[in-house]
């Protein structure tokens, strides 16, 4: 495939995917420029990413969800329980901190074992669960918590979503050499994993960019990682809640990509008759998904709780509507079959540089809230189009 061939493959067929990232360097660049530069800064780059990172923890579960053609309502009233709990196991009952860690984890198992039980299992729709969810989990949270806040964590648990990893460790004259020295494994690691890709294609005689267009998206990629790194080690250097969130990316994006669970949530989310008819246990995948988003709620409420330093019975209020907002703006579909972890990520990212980027700019949260709405409908608008242009050319 030549290099002008497979361009216009990415912005014709792929229009949806390419398109996300496309519109993330516009408002990057855009908020960069309104906000002098203040928006890159190593400082407020750290800053993002310990303030949104729970969100992004939230929206890889909830593409998964979202994919199988679901919608989990519950999520933010999850974050508060399970942080809830694990300040009482802490604060309240002086336990250690990994108890508490424990603790919210369990928790958070529990509810996905709860309400993948009446959506797998009874037949209940996932919207009908999870907002009985919602209700439910946020009245015992005011319960567990009796209504009251409370804080400090110790350091230990703090650490979670405000410590940094090593820094320091290997030197640098103003900066963190073990946070570049981190991307830059992390960097090769995609440059080798792409390069197998390529040649699996190769090898089943499937259609290919051409070799220099492979070579330089690799090579802007790495240079985004790399700059990013260097923002981060002139800052505080490698946050902890960053390993854990990378961690979590990549684990799901093999799972989604490269295992029988994952060609079955789009199976079910793009044909469900043809996949019962095709032998996936509906029922069993279904019951996962939701003790899985479960599970990341309970580590999105950890790393909530421990970058609040405290538990609120508010907490988590609207986390669920972000979440899915960054599914829907990161390519997914309303109506099941399409979405990518990746992709996710990046729509959730766009609304951590609005967010941020307007308040350093000083708009007022009310617009905020309207530019968001703005962007989510204009998200779901592009998906209808796609579809409707799809079938058009068929």
């Amino acid at each position: 495939m030549t290099a002008v061939a497979a361009l216009k493959d990415i912005f014709t067929k792929n229009l949806r995917q390419s398109g996300i990232y496309i519109a993330f360097v516009v408002i990057v660049g855009l908020f960069a420029i309104r906000t002098n530069g203040m928006l890159l800064s190593p400082d407020n780059l750290t800053n993002i990413v310990l303030q949104y990172s729970y969100i992004l923890i939230l929206a890889t579960g909830m593409v998964i969800v979202i994919i199988a053609g679901h919608i989990d309502l519950s999520v933010g009233s999850v974050v508060a329980l399970t942080g809830a709990v694990s300040a009482i196991v802490v604060i309240q009952k002086g336990g250690p901190w990994w108890a508490g860690v424990l603790a919210a984890l369990a928790v958070g198992l529990v509810v996905g074992v709860w309400q993948g039980f009446w959506v797998a299992i009874v037949g209940i729709p996932a919207f009908i669960v999870t907002l009985a969810g919602m209700l439910l989990f946020r009245g015992l949270t005011l319960q567990v918590l009796n209504n009251i806040s409370l804080s400090p964590f110790p350091s230990g648990y703090q650490k979670i979503a405000g410590g940094f990893l090593f820094n320091g460790l290997l030197g640098g004259n103003g900066y963190d050499v073990f946070t570049l020295v981190v991307f830059a494994i992390a960097a090769v690691a995609y440059a080798y994993s792409q390069l197998r890709t390529r040649q699996g294609r190769l090898r089943y005689q499937q259609s290919v960019e051409s070799f220099p267009l492979f070579v330089l998206r690799i090579v802007l990629v790495a240079a985004v990682v790399m700059a990013f790194a260097w923002r981060l080690a002139n800052s505080r250097g490698l946050p902890i809640v960053l390993i854990i969130l990378g961690a979590l990316i990549m684990t799901y994006t093999i799972v989604t990509t490269k295992t029988v669970f994952g060609r079955h949530v789009y199976a079910i989310g793009g044909n469900l008759s043809a996949a019962q008819l095709s032998g996936v246990k509906v029922k069993k995948v279904n019951f996962w998904i939701f003790v899985n988003m479960g599970l990341l709620s309970a580590i999105a409420g950890i790393v909530y709780s421990s970058r609040s330093n405290g538990a609120q019975p508010a907490a988590g209020n609207m986390f669920e509507l972000d979440a899915i907002a960054a599914c829907f703006i990161g390519g997914a579909s309303t109506t099941g079959g399409v979405g990518r972890v990746t992709g996710a990520m990046v729509g959730g990212l766009i609304m951590a540089v609005m967010s941020n980027g307007m308040s350093l700019m000083g708009v007022d949260q009310s617009v905020q809230q309207i530019v968001k709405g703005l962007v989510l409908l204009l998200a779901v608008a592009f998906d209808i189009y796609n579809k409707r242009r799809a079938g058009a050319a068929r």
